[in-house]
């Protein structure tokens, strides 16, 4: 990344700064004034592609609203930079939090403060907002309001940090190749993880020589977070490619994007993996030989040259769906028996 591409970040603060404060009405101007005209937006699973700011308000952000009248936004990352086709992305993770008091997508309202993580890449062009794709963890959410209809996650579920360093929206370039290197540094350690267990055992992935030992990857809902290259291995890759041995042998055909900003970088892709569910199968669900596109919007955070940090997030209700379980579906079935409505707090409703 060069100076050229410095303060695009910036493109965002109105919007950022609206959704602090959902209830002063200023979200929709600043999706108005922040998008452009024609615009592809790739939202998760129920919600699907929309293509203008209006209809990612009306159908994404008011209901959320409506659910959690005193939602805020708090982001936890804010970078930017240049994939290898020179197209402009910015990446945002944090969380949505607030009170849950009114059903939401038919999750019932649990009454308590809730989180929801969110991982979403803005490409700019001209100034404006031209591609979005985003992820919520929709799951995580579920399961706080006291309903899991999934199978239990084996890495331990919790909110999710920010960077350790607490430097997640103050990241810059300390020289103009410092983002280039901290990509090259991904994509090397991503080349290497698709080295198993097609050419070899888990030596061949050098796991050591990227990850540091006190390594965090904070996945999503549904497999949850874990600890150091033991834990990574145990409660994630373990399971994951026992269940798809054909990681990374489909994916040629996928278009996904890498950037970088100081020692930070993200990645996505709609989708960026492709791969069968064969074997033990996956996420609880029994072997099929299904062919699944993977949706995973990735952070990293490198620390004297080893990645220190990972905040992953899978577009898992999507998933779900390929594999023929409506996680919603689930849903409503455990709502038979639990009473949806509004929640009136301090004899008041929100």
């Amino acid at each position: 990344m060069t100076s050229a591409y410095s303060n695009k970040k910036s493109l965002l603060d109105p919007m950022r700064s609206a959704m602090a404060d959902f209830g002063a009405g200023m979200v929709a101007p600043a999706l108005d004034s922040l998008l452009a005209d024609t615009v592809e937006i790739h939202m998760c699973a129920p919600f699907g592609d929309l293509d203008n700011a209006t209809a990612l308000y009306q159908q994404v952000y008011a209901p959320l609203e409506d659910a959690i009248p005193d939602l805020e936004r708090r982001d936890f990352i804010v970078m930017e930079g240049s994939d290898d086709a020179g197209e402009h992305w910015i990446g945002c993770a944090g969380h949505y939090v607030g009170t849950s008091v009114r059903p939401w997508l038919d999750i019932p309202p649990s009454g308590h403060f809730v989180y929801m993580r969110f991982h979403e890449f803005y490409r700019v062009c001209d100034n404006k907002v031209v591609e979005i794709q985003a992820i919520w963890d929709i799951p995580e959410l579920i399961k706080q309001c006291t309903i899991w209809p999934l199978a239990p996650s084996l890495g331990k579920e919790c909110w999710v940090p920010g960077p350790a360093t607490c430097d997640g929206l103050a990241i810059s370039n300390l020289d103009p190749q410092q983002g280039e290197r901290s990509t090259d540094l991904i994509l090397d350690m991503l080349a290497h993880l698709a080295k198993h267990p097609t050419q070899g055992g888990p030596e061949v992935m050098e796991l050591e020589r990227f990850w540091h030992p006190l390594m965090s990857w904070y996945g999503p809902a549904g497999i949850g977070t874990c600890r150091g290259i033991k834990g990574f291995r145990n409660w994630h890759q373990i399971p994951f490619l026992k269940a798809m041995p054909d990681r990374g042998q489909s994916d040629d055909a996928l278009t996904w994007h890498a950037f970088g900003e100081g020692e930070y970088v993200g990645l996505t892709g709609w989708p960026n993996m492709r791969q069968t569910v064969t074997a033990d199968g996956w996420l609880g669900i029994a072997p099929s030989g299904q062919r699944i596109d993977l949706r995973s919007l990735d952070f990293w955070r490198i620390e004297n040259g080893l990645i220190r940090e990972n905040w992953v997030l899978i577009d898992f209700i999507d998933v779900y769906r390929q594999l023929g379980l409506d996680v919603f579906e689930r849903v409503r079935e455990f709502n038979k028996a639990r009473s949806c409505g509004p929640i009136s707090l301090y004899g008041d409703s929100m």
